[in-house]
């Protein structure tokens, strides 16, 4: 009869994770990260039920929950890994990572029937992520736009004029057809549409070419 009641109570727990992994996975959703509602909240309920075998399986032998428990960090930390790419010279997916790190602490603490810690631990890493979402935190992004046009009398003030920049990067001089024609890269805080670049290939006309580069 004890068994089945501290059975049931592991169902609560798990339960529990459910819900709190939920909530973790919902907050990464609307920012529309690799990982969701449906990682995190198995990811949850996995590390409560492995914590809560390695507590109540092994006869309450402390070093073999020991040993489970520290398998779950490790196991984790391969598959926060695994979301972990690095494209064009920058590293995405090491905030997911973290926070699916983080969400199995919050498993553990479940499983381990520290459910304030495991409520506490969730509202402060949601609220820290929406914290840090907000602008006041987070870096100026920059876009990188390749532009090439005549040079006229005025023509660099009213580049960086319009794209609100202050120096060329990658300048290259060239001579074509009897002209000076300039070569750049400008790296921008502004971000141009290609109707936007249009209207403003159309509206210069020492302006010759005008694109996009920066990462997607």
């Amino acid at each position: 009869m004890d068994k089945l009641y501290n059975e049931l109570w592991i169902l609560v727990d798990l339960a529990l994770a459910a819900v709190l992994g939920f909530l973790i996975g919902f907050e990464r959703k609307i920012r529309y990260k690799e990982a969701g509602v449906r990682t995190h909240t198995i990811v949850c309920i996995g590390s409560a039920l492995m914590m809560a075998v390695s507590k109540y399986a092994f006869g309450g032998q402390t070093a073999d929950a020991a040993r489970v428990a520290a398998q779950i960090v490790s196991g984790v930390g391969f598959l926060g890994a695994g979301m972990i790419v690095y494209r064009q010279h920058n590293v995405h997916g090491l905030t997911t990572a973290a926070g699916v790190w983080a969400t199995a602490g919050i498993g553990m603490a479940c499983g381990g029937r520290l459910y304030i810690a495991a409520a506490g631990g969730t509202l402060i890493l949601v609220g820290v992520q929406c914290l840090l979402h907000l602008k006041l935190f987070q870096s100026r992004k920059y876009y990188s736009v390749n532009i090439k046009f005549r040079q006229t009398e005025h023509a660099n003030e009213k580049i960086k004029e319009i794209f609100s920049v202050t120096r060329f990067n990658h300048l290259v001089i060239n001579r074509e057809a009897g002209e000076t024609v300039y070569s750049a890269t400008l790296n921008t805080a502004q971000e141009f549409s290609s109707a936007a670049l249009e209207k403003i290939l159309n509206e210069n006309e020492f302006i010759i070419s005008v694109e996009r580069c920066d990462a997607s």
